[in-house]
């Protein structure tokens, strides 16, 4: 065998049992709470910027188009 398939044979074999043990492991008791993920500043930073670069895009092509 090539020295190559050797070693992606051994990397795909080593990744396939550890994503095997990995799905055996017990969660473990029910921590309670939300489990849902937080939503906090950086989602709406990231909007303002994405609605602050639409006007930006908007406003540069209506003046293109006015020239």
């Amino acid at each position: 065998m090539k020295k190559g398939f050797k070693l992606s044979l051994i990397a795909t074999s080593l990744f396939l049992v550890c994503s095997i043990s990995a799905m055996a492991q017990d969660p473990g008791p029910d921590p309670g709470g939300d489990p849902d993920a937080p939503i906090d500043g950086g989602i709406a930073l990231l909007a303002a910027a994405g609605v602050a670069y639409g006007v930006k895009t908007l406003r540069k092509k209506k003046s293109e188009d006015t020239i």
